[in-house]
């Protein structure tokens, strides 16, 4: 019965306390900016008759928030404009960010922070888009999963298209 305080595998001496740093940490996430407008209030409201077409546009920034240092700041930049006809509803931007410190190897550098950063960053944005459209007195914008790899890929391949889609670089 003694042998039930034991600890099942001993600790090997020497690098126990020096584990190796992960690669991807969120150190912070906040936002940045957020702007909700409706430029026909209050008679929006009254004349509305049916659902707003909502455009929208995204766009992934990242920097490094000290040269040298491996901590960036990914933004994730959401604006949606919903229009009945040519009438404007509302005007929603957001600027989502994440400060994150990066381990990995060079080569690996860009798709850590324009697809996985942001794909941790995407579900709060998405709950703070629709939570500030519905307190606007609108239906909240629901924004279908982003698939950031594809996005990523677009913008890097060959003949990619202007930036009027979904923008994405790193500053």
């Amino acid at each position: 019965m003694s042998d039930l305080n034991a600890p099942s595998s001993p600790i090997p001496n020497g690098d126990a306390g020096q584990a190796s740093p992960p690669p991807l940490q969120l150190n912070i996430q906040y936002t940045k900016d957020l702007s909700f407008e409706v430029p026909g209030a209050p008679e929006i409201y009254v004349t509305l008759r049916e659902q707003p077409r909502v455009d929208l546009a995204l766009d992934v920034q990242a920097r490094p928030v000290q040269e040298g240092q491996n901590v960036f700041e990914v933004s994730l930049q959401i604006r949606a404009d919903a229009k009945v006809g040519e009438t404007p509803c509302f005007i929603a931007e957001l600027v989502y960010c994440g400060v994150f410190t990066i381990n990995v190897e060079q080569q690996h550098l860009e798709p850590v922070l324009l697809v996985e950063c942001p794909r941790l960053l995407f579900p709060f944005a998405r709950n703070i888009l629709a939570d500030i459209t519905r307190d606007g007195g609108f239906p909240p914008v629901m924004l279908a999963p982003i698939d950031f790899v594809a996005l990523w890929q677009s913008r890097r391949g060959p003949g990619a298209q202007a930036a009027t889609q979904a923008p994405v670089g790193v500053a």
